[in-house]
């Protein structure tokens, strides 16, 4: 049985919300999903999140940003 890697490093979403200079909260604020510090944290840092938190995130970014952005344009995994 193969595990799998649960910290994958920093993932392209802390890269797009460094260069659109965007903090955590941003992104916390302005999702209507209930999304959290904490979640927010983990998906920059590369800590496995499940698909609906990924999504949670991206709607946030969309909201944040007004650009069009894909779950792959985020996450690597």
């Amino acid at each position: 049985m193969t595990e799998k890697k649960l910290d994958l490093g920093a993932q392209p979403l802390d890269r797009i919300m460094e260069e659109q200079g965007l903090k955590n909260h941003d992104l916390v604020a302005a999702s209507p999903d209930g999304l959290t510090h904490k979640q927010v944290q983990k998906g920059r840092k590369g800590r496995r999140l499940t698909r609906n938190i990924q999504e949670k995130i991206l709607s946030a970014l969309l909201v944040v940003t007004g650009k069009k952005y894909a779950q792959s344009d985020l996450f690597t995994y």
